[in-house]
């Protein structure tokens, strides 16, 4: 047996023989006061509570590992293995059969709890034993599968492997599960195929009247044109801000680059806010237009064009994070070769540049239709009448009409739409080859962009650097001004009511904003970095390792994403407010949420970066006897630093700005920025709730800072671009006299 099986067995009977297995009232996850009523009292160890005959159900567990610990000395690596298999899967199959059997009344199976000798009784949400007790199950699982010679025998790999399938199996698949059963069944809870297919075609979902009447479409058609032109338009903002940036010596790139970074540091309602506040009917612009033009206000800004607007200006940043990276890694030499060979720049851009751009497009499209059709708050503030597929579950399900099976019908239309976009992209993608990063020398310089090139993403680069400025203008002048729009007196009050600090006895926190930024520093630091380890090690067993079920893995990485953040937050309180996994109310369930909401971002990046290092690094490694950790940690990750950057930004910056995903899940004790700052709207102070987003903004961009400086740039050995002007003509002279 490998001393790596041993220490999880060791864990395993920690877990199991020394932790609680419940979670008691007051105590969390990893209290130490269950230690005053060991062993026998509500916080006993399963072994303890096993043997006195106050939970029989849990004898079984510990039996699978005592059957797996007995081959502690085993040399006989086919039989340990056999033993660890059916040790950690029959150890698995009893965990989450008395998990879900004996729990409180009415939600769990009574035959089951009686098999298990456990009938009528409840119990509470697993505690820390639970925890750690089925890890060790699994990883017994997963050795046994590496010593049977399941990926190369590698126990990191498989180990990994199981890891991630079960945490996205219980904290995806199963709250998802938990709203989306309701698809199937009436107002009584009774299963009713009938109704579910009566919702499914209704024609508020797929009706097609806007093309033969003045009425709207459906919310499908709304919400389908919205995620394409989203899509298309934030993929090729992000490209030209990345090919201006590395491709050009254009002078102000620093300013640029901060200026297209910022709306993502921005909780989204704040963007639409102030879009009301320049381009709504009592709106700067529009007033402006009207006493200046004579134009006539409209409320063109209420509906797909003010929406699409939002939208591109919140999620063009994500498909700028994810280009970057691959503008960057594509190999000079190539390029240079191209150019040998007589091709002019326009023809190496269109036959070498641009094929080796597609992951990150892919990707970068993916992702920003994803997010459209995930987005709850631009379409709540400026959609008017234009509905769209989240809004729709929102008011589904928290509305008047409360009609939760409806909400479910439309997640799994909004589901399809992300399949048929998934689908697609790998169609494009195909089995084509995109490596540019290999082991071999590369100091190469870039080709210059070709003029017309050039000039374009400068012509669309400009008006959106511009209406950003704009904005943040606008929203700066919010937070020092009384009333934006109608009394422009300057005032520090709104700051001093949020961020007031007392120093009369002391440092006193006193301004009623200080603790849900407080919390949401402490939710944010901890999901961050879990959010890009999750993210990364996916997308290195997606595309580093091949095993059965990698397709399914993927999808599932992206279902997250793909339901809006409303249904999210409902699904988790529905799954997560009674045993066995019992976390509502607590910030250990807000971390889970943001972990999971945003790991698809770091999958992506992750996938289109790992798409241009040769594998032929990887075996080289190997070759030198160096395990699948090292190799990841020692050869893979330092050549990813631009996608470690992109998740590690991408996912602090939305746990500090998320509304929808966490509306539901905040309370009194874990209240965060975004939910202080709705309630701030709601009650009508849009001068505090501005200055709060000023805050968050500095503090993001700090972070942001600190992130890039910790992790540092990808080095490639390739010389640093001199200038890059239109007037040089032949990159290689100019290395040459360099």
């Amino acid at each position: 047996m490998a001393p790596a099986t041993r220490l999880v067995l060791l864990i395993g009977w920690l877990g199991y023989a020394l932790m609680p297995w419940y979670l008691v009232e007051g105590m969390s996850l990893t209290s130490w006061a269950w230690l005053a009523e060991y062993p026998f009292g509500k916080a006993g160890s399963a072994l303890a509570l096993a043997l006195s005959g106050r939970a029989p159900w849990l004898l079984p567990i510990g039996v699978a590992l005592a059957a797996a610990t007995l081959f502690w000395g085993s040399a006989n690596r086919q039989r340990t293995a056999t033993v660890l298999l059916w040790a950690g899967l029959i150890g698995m199959v009893l965990f989450f059969a008395q998990a879900f059997s004996i729990v409180l009344k009415d939600h769990g199976i009574a035959w089951l709890a009686t098999l298990l000798g456990g009938a009528g009784a409840s119990q509470g949400g697993i505690g820390g034993g639970a925890f750690l007790t089925l890890l060790a199950l699994l990883f017994l699982l997963c050795h046994g599968l590496a010593y049977r010679g399941v990926c190369r025998g590698d126990l990191f790999t498989v180990s990994t492997i199981g890891l991630v399938v079960m945490l996205i199996g219980i904290f995806i698949f199963f709250p998802v599960a938990i709203i989306l059963k309701s698809a199937l069944v009436d107002q009584n809870g009774a299963f009713a195929p009938a109704a579910f297919i009566e919702r499914f075609l209704d024609s508020s979902i797929w009706g097609l009247g806007c093309l033969s009447a003045n009425v709207n479409c459906g919310v499908a058609w709304n919400t389908l044109i919205l995620a394409v032109l989203c899509g298309v338009i934030t993929t090729l903002l992000g490209l030209a801000c990345a090919l201006l940036i590395l491709r050009t010596g254009m002078p102000g790139k620093r300013i640029m680059r901060a200026l297209t970074v910022l709306p993502i540091i921005t909780p989204p309602f704040v963007i639409g806010l102030a879009l009301i506040l320049l381009f709504g009917r009592a709106g700067a612009i529009s007033t402006v237009l009207y006493e200046w033009f004579d134009i006539p206000r409209s409320r063109w800004l209420y509906g797909l064009p003010g929406v699409l607007l939002a939208q591109v200006l919140a999620f063009a940043p994500i498909a700028f994070l994810v280009l970057i990276g691959v503008v960057q890694g594509i190999s000079p030499s190539l390029e240079e070769a191209s150019q040998t060979l007589g091709a002019k720049r326009w023809q190496t851009f269109r036959t070498v540049t641009w094929p080796l751009l597609k992951p990150g497009i892919a990707n970068a499209f993916l992702l920003g239709f994803v997010e459209s059709m995930a987005d709850f708050g631009n379409p709540l503030v400026l959609g008017g009448n234009f509905e769209v597929l989240s809004t729709k579950i929102f008011f589904a399900v928290v509305g008047a009409s409360y009609n939760q099976g409806q909400a479910a019908v439309l997640a799994i239309v909004l589901l399809a739409f992300t399949l048929g976009a998934f689908w697609v992209q790998q169609r494009w993608l195909g089995g084509k080859s995109y490596t540019t990063v290999t082991g071999k020398g590369d100091a190469g310089l870039p080709t210059p962009l070709p003029r017309r090139i050039t000039w374009l993403s400068i012509a669309v680069i400009v008006p959106w650097v511009a209406l950003t400025l704009v904005i943040y203008l606008v929203i700066l002048v919010g937070g020092f001004v009384r009333n934006m729009g109608r009394d422009y007196t300057p005032t520090l009050q709104h700051y001093i009511t949020g961020f007031a600090i007392d120093f009369s006895n002391g440092l006193y926190f006193q301004g009623s904003a200080w603790s849900s930024f407080f919390t949401t520093i402490k939710v944010a630091a901890i999901s961050a970095p879990l959010t890009a380890v999750i993210g990364l090690l996916t997308a290195y067993l997606l595309t580093r390792q091949r095993f059965r079920g990698r397709s399914g893995l993927e999808f599932a990485t992206m279902l997250s994403f793909a339901i809006p953040g409303t249904v999210l937050g409902v699904a988790y309180i529905l799954a997560f407010n009674v045993p066995p996994v019992e976390i509502t109310g607590t910030g250990l369930i807000l971390i889970i949420a943001f972990v999971f909401r945003n790991m698809p971002v770091g999958v992506r990046s992750g996938i289109a970066g790992l798409s241009q290092i040769d594998k032929s690094l990887d075996e080289a490694s190997t070759t030198l006897r160096a395990r699948s950790f090292t190799t990841l940690w020692r050869v893979v990750l330092p050549l990813l630093k631009p996608a470690l950057v992109s998740a590690l930004v991408y996912s602090f910056v939305r746990s500090m700005t998320a509304v929808s995903a966490v509306i539901f899940l905040v309370s009194a004790e874990y209240n965060l920025s975004t939910a202080y700052i709705v309630g701030r709207v709601e009650a009508g102070e849009f001068g505090l709730a501005i200055a709060y987003s000023s805050v968050l903004i500095v503090f993001m961009a700090l972070g942001i800072a600190l992130i890039q400086f910790l992790v540092g740039e990808r080095k490639l050995g390739r010389r640093k671009v001199v200038a890059l002007s239109s007037s040089v003509s032949d990159p290689i002279t100019q290395g040459a006299t360099s």
